[in-house]
């Protein structure tokens, strides 16, 4: 992008901003009450420009409208699909209009194909705001003041739900595992057998570790031992590129993002839950314990949009819902198992290159290892805040540690969504290429 070779004073970069103004119609600021002319120099503002998506080792280049940028490959927010950001700047709508409710009435229908549930008394939920907001969708309306909750933590994530619902007064336990490591079933079934829970939650992949939980068989014990305790699923990171079966493994609870593996611009907080969790919010013998999030509020709007009807209780975001149904729609016409089994095949290509590099992994067995980021240990002599930005030099931008147990000890590769599923952008080989050369700069050999 071209740029000035000298400071631009704050005059010449407010009369940029204001250039969409009628001709008549004068810019007030501190700064300026008059229109600059129209000869501005215009090399300030910035440039689209249309880039190949591939390598030279791939000609067939699919183009991208996206200005060039370094390859984000943290574990979220990921790369998006041009489709996906072309739908964010749709014109202004109504949020009760009826292109707007068919729209995401839609979008809640495909999110039930997303979690895998024919089941009619389960309903999905999409709120503005930070996949955070689904931990108090769950601490508000699922779990009263008083009441126990069972929480399994591999990490951050893990710790942060628990926090979550003390602040909603549940009295927490919580059984936490080694960083890479994951509570096992034998000390989970001991714990449901001392006391009776209200809920259970497991991060499905802790973003600061990388681990992956095993949902299947948890799922089970915890039906087998404390039937009335319902398995709610932290799923920001693993919602779409990891196997989520709602129906089948009788899960009552999934809240995620669409950040990551859904692969739609941050701002919404996504959630499907079982009949039986609708059930225990209207049991409940205490008012919900949020406005914003309270589930009274909200069910009835999920469940008008949903049926294509008009409703409001607080305004959503059009453009926002309209890329989630883009993004939705393609994972839809792919399958869903074939998108989990792109995800771990690129999983696998990517642990391989990194082992091979003389590297470890933060979650060692291979059980624990999440399909859609990889938290990779650093070598002994090399920090990362010396390899970052040389990763970055290159075009590619990882993620820094942040459990606090490990934090300078490890960086985070995210490999989910375009990134993986559109090997003609080449990323994964060029996040490989960039790690082995920044290592190298930084004085690492392998052994």
């Amino acid at each position: 992008m071209p740029r000035s070779s000298g400071p631009v004073d704050s005059p010449a970069r407010l009369s940029l901003i204001s250039r969409h103004l009628g001709p008549n119609y004068p810019l007030n600021t501190p700064y300026t009450v008059e229109r600059h002319p129209d000869n501005i120099d215009t090399s300030l503002l910035p440039k689209t420009q249309t880039r190949a998506l591939t390598t030279d080792a791939n000609p067939s280049a699919k183009m991208s409208t996206q200005p060039e940028h370094p390859t984000l490959l943290i574990p979220g927010p990921i790369e998006f699909d041009d489709a996906v950001l072309n739908s964010m700047s749709h014109y202004s709508e109504s949020h009760v209009g009826p292109a707007f409710v068919n729209v995401f009435g839609e979008t809640l229908s495909m999110l039930r194909k997303l979690f895998q549930t024919t089941d009619s008394s389960a309903q999905p939920f999409v709120l503005s705001g930070s996949g955070t907001l689904g931990w108090d969708l769950v601490a508000a309306n699922l779990i009263e003041p008083g009441e126990d909750a069972l929480v399994l933590s591999t990490g951050y994530f893990g710790d942060g739900f628990a926090d979550c619902l003390k602040v909603y007064g549940a009295n927490v336990t919580q059984i936490s595992a080694e960083p890479g490591s994951r509570p096992q079933l034998p000390e989970i079934e001991k714990a449901l057998s001392e006391k009776k829970y209200k809920l259970l939650t497991v991060t499905h992949v802790d973003t600061s570790t990388g681990v992956l939980s095993e949902l299947k068989n948890l799922s089970e014990l915890v039906h087998r031992v404390s039937p009335d305790t319902l398995v709610i699923v932290d799923g920001v990171c693993s919602v779409a590129c990891e196997e989520i079966d709602f129906d089948a493994w009788k899960l009552d609870g999934v809240v995620t993002a669409s950040q990551k593996a859904i692969g739609c611009p941050a701002g919404l907080s996504i959630s499907m839950f079982s009949g039986r969790a609708i059930q225990a919010f209207q049991n409940r013998q205490t008012p919900p314990t949020s406005y914003f999030a309270s589930m009274k509020n909200w069910l009835p709007i999920m469940q008008n949009y949903e049926a294509k009807k008009p409703s409001y209780f607080a305004t959503p975001s059009p453009q926002l819902v309209r890329a989630l149904h883009t993004a939705l729609t393609q994972i839809v016409a792919q399958g869903v198992r074939e998108r989990f089994a792109a995800h771990k095949a690129a999983s696998d290509k990517i642990k391989a290159a990194i082992a091979a590099l003389g590297l470890k992994q933060v979650a060692a067995n291979p059980d624990d290892q999440a399909h859609g980021m990889t938290a990779i240990y650093l070598p002994e002599n090399v920090k990362g805040a010396e390899l970052l930005p040389k990763l970055g030099a290159r075009g590619v931008v990882f993620a820094g540690g942040i459990h606090k147990a490990i934090a300078a000890k490890y960086i985070r590769f995210g490999h989910m969504g375009v990134s993986v599923l559109d090997p003609s952008r080449g990323h994964v080989e060029k996040a490989i290429k960039a790690l082995e050369e920044g290592l190298s700069e930084c004085g690492y050999q392998k052994a």
